[in-house]
């Protein structure tokens, strides 16, 4: 169907989705921990919008499909470490926001 609205579409289209809400969600936020989860969230825009393009035309290719498996645990692993970066930040600092995004927020 050429002029059909295909599944893989909204899927693509969700994608771009994710990624320009986690791209604002990067830049609008000063928390760390808000930034960690934008972040997260682009990349999760990332691996629907390749899921998506790698199963058009009929059937699924396996090589797209290990690589968006390898990216979810990497992307795992980077969040546990961001996240123990942002706790220790926090013990040591008292505060989630780095000191240039505080001078920011008070200008």
């Amino acid at each position: 169907m050429s002029g059909a609205f295909a599944m893989t579409d909204a899927f693509a289209m969700t994608g771009a989705a994710l990624i320009g809400l986690g791209f604002y969600g990067l830049i609008a936020s000063s928390h760390l921990l808000r930034r960690v989860i934008a972040f997260n969230v682009i990349g999760s825009g990332i691996f629907l919008y390749f899921g998506a393009f790698a199963s058009r035309g009929g059937t699924a290719d396996p090589v797209p499909q290990a690589l968006i498996i390898t990216g979810i645990v990497v992307a795992l692993s980077a969040t546990a470490l961001a996240i123990g970066l942002v706790v220790a930040h926090a013990r040591e600092s008292g505060s989630a926001v780095l000191p240039e995004d505080e001078v920011a927020e008070r200008e």
